[in-house]
């Protein structure tokens, strides 16, 4: 696939150790995602590092083992609680999203809860890499976490103290306009995640991070200023990634994300789209990611409305098997905050679309083929 035929769609960079805050960290934007702000329910899980080697099988009686990126008091740990797999399960925090997923991979995890998707920043450019390296990992559920940043230092620092700042490079990417403003003396650091960045602050590695309010807590610090987003209606979305197996049953309110590579010609990215839009398939976010050995080559990362069980959904993913020289299937799970959803928000299927034509259209194929009708 060639780039001019992307139209718009952008592929993340690599993120640097020490940025200007004035500099844009492209991480791709998303394309007509719909967010929606979901409450997070706090539950009781207990919390261990990884190591053990012996993984426990979601759903056969033992302790779950969930990796998450770390450490504590991140916004991911917040989503991960909030998903009804972290009851009573070991949460194994990791140092960055490609370890999660090698932590599942490995068998150190049963799942793991990385970032894929910022409403404001875009997609995740190294969790996307991820989930289309092998072995094969599919998502399970999803979460979404309105993201509230604060900025914060060692107990007795001010503002003219700050030399240093840092954050994950999503959390720098939210809070650059207010760290111009406010911080416009002080050296911008990139970290792992947040809550590591709080965690450097305590050792005293730098002088102020932005994180979530609870990193403050978690490490004995004093909140700096609070609320300190560019856009305070942003949302981070959070996947729980496990090993591959049956995708959950279809609740009417599903997404379907996979990825897939097509021959570089003209054309090929307009049939790939055009399986999905004879079938009525609302297609909700589209990226590519370069293949990391073929140079012009790309993966495309799609979410779509719709479950794999369902007519539509499975004659589009054959008809994409068929055009298409590689297809991953990364999961059909429900949407989440998709029962607040307003009525304009879900369109119904387009006229031939609706799963009672499907099987209609089945019925009457078989009776052709059997001679019984015409």
């Amino acid at each position: 696939m060639k780039p001019s035929e992307l139209a718009g769609l952008t592929t993340a960079s690599a993120s640097t150790s020490v940025i200007d805050p004035w500099c844009t960290v492209s991480l791709g934007r998303s394309a007509a995602s719909a967010f929606h702000a979901v409450a997070i329910a706090s539950s009781t899980a207990t919390s261990t590092s990884v190591g053990s080697s012996m993984p426990a099988r979601l759903g056969c009686g033992v302790v779950p083992r969930l990796a998450f990126l770390g450490p504590h008091a991140t916004f991911t740990e917040q989503a991960l609680r909030s998903m009804p797999e972290s009851h009573g399960a070991e949460l194994l925090p990791c140092a960055g999203s490609p370890a999660v997923l090698a932590a599942v991979r490995e068998g150190a995890a049963d799942a793991g809860c990385v970032p894929i998707e910022n409403s404001v920043e875009g997609a995740v450019g190294a969790v996307l890499d991820g989930l289309v390296a092998e072995p094969p990992l599919m998502i399970r559920r999803e979460a979404l976490v309105a993201v509230r940043f604060a900025v914060m230092v060692r107990p007795g620092s001010s503002a003219a103290d700050v030399c240093t700042v840092a954050s994950h490079n999503h959390g720098i990417a939210q809070t650059r306009g207010w760290i111009a403003r406010h911080l416009a003396h002080a050296q911008v650091l990139v970290s792992t995640s947040t809550a590591e960045a709080a965690a450097q602050v305590a050792r005293g590695e730098v002088d102020a991070a932005v994180a979530a309010p609870l990193a403050a807590e978690q490490h004995g610090l004093e909140v700096l200023a609070d609320d300190v987003a560019d856009n305070p209606g942003a949302v981070t979305r959070f996947v729980l990634v496990g090993p591959p197996a049956a995708p959950p049953g279809p609740t009417g309110h599903d997404r379907t994300t996979l990825a897939a590579t097509t021959e570089n010609r003209p054309g090929s990215l307009l049939s790939l789209l055009t399986e999905l839009a004879m079938r009525g398939i609302d297609l909700t976010r589209i990226e590519s990611r370069p293949i990391k050995d073929r140079h012009a080559e790309y993966w495309f990362h799609l979410d779509c409305t719709g479950h794999v069980a369902e007519p539509a959904m499975g004659e589009a993913l054959a008809g994409l098997h068929r055009r298409c020289d590689r297809v991953r299937f990364l999961g059909s799970y429900p949407r989440a905050g998709a029962a607040n959803a307003r009525p304009s928000e879900a369109p119904g299927p387009l006229p031939g679309a609706e799963p009672g034509r499907y099987a209609a259209a089945a019925e009457w194929l078989a009776g052709v083929r059997a001679g019984t009708l015409a």
